[in-house]
């Protein structure tokens, strides 16, 4: 898909605030720091559409980016090392239950994790939750740049150990925001799935 318009709607707590115009929709889940608006400002090619911040956490509502007025990307909080409180964390688990359990327009899951490292605790509950709801799951490597030829090689099955990527409805791709890796083969699996 070429990325011809691509634009900031809406940061939403609840379903009342979530658009309603019925357009296929992306959830973007991950470890804080993980590159989720890096990944964002890659794909569309932009480059402050989403906003990075080196201080883990910053994304504490849902943000809805609409795509090609076809469909939105929706980044939800990080989990892990988000220095917020115990009671705000809930808040966030509670919201992002909500969204992925209620959500008609949900098509898909696009679960980031850090391809420098196993996948977290978080990760694997993310994973399987998204199973056990049968949403399609896209499980991407990200910052694979930062890793070397040999390490980049074995990747699928470094990860393939704690997440089960030979389950159905899950596919796996490698990214790197600074290589510009796999951008096509990410919309491939979007419009897959729209």
């Amino acid at each position: 898909m070429k990325v011809t318009d691509s634009e900031f709607v809406i940061s939403a707590v609840s379903e009342k605030q979530y658009p309603n115009d019925d357009l296929p929709e992306f959830a973007l889940a991950g470890r804080s720091n993980v590159g989720k608006s890096s990944l964002i400002n890659t794909i569309v090619n932009r480059r402050k559409l989403a906003r990075t911040s080196q201080q883990p956490g910053k994304t504490q509502t849902l943000n809805f980016y609409k795509v090609n007025n076809l469909l939105y990307l929706v980044d939800v909080p990080g989990y892990g090392y988000a220095k917020v409180s115990k009671k705000q964390r809930e808040k966030f688990g509670e919201m992002i239950q909500d969204y992925l359990e209620t959500r008609a327009d949900l098509k898909g899951l696009v679960l980031l994790v850090d391809a420098r490292h196993d996948p977290t605790k978080d990760d694997i509950s993310m994973f399987e939750y998204a199973q056990y709801l049968d949403i399609p799951i896209l499980v991407v490597a990200t910052k694979m740049d930062k890793l070397k030829k040999m390490e980049a090689s074995q990747i699928k099955q470094k990860i393939g150990k704690s997440l089960n990527l030979k389950r159905k409805n899950v596919s796996f791709l490698p990214f790197s925001s600074v290589a510009k890796l796999n951008v096509d083969k990410f919309w491939d699996w979007i419009e897959a799935h729209e």
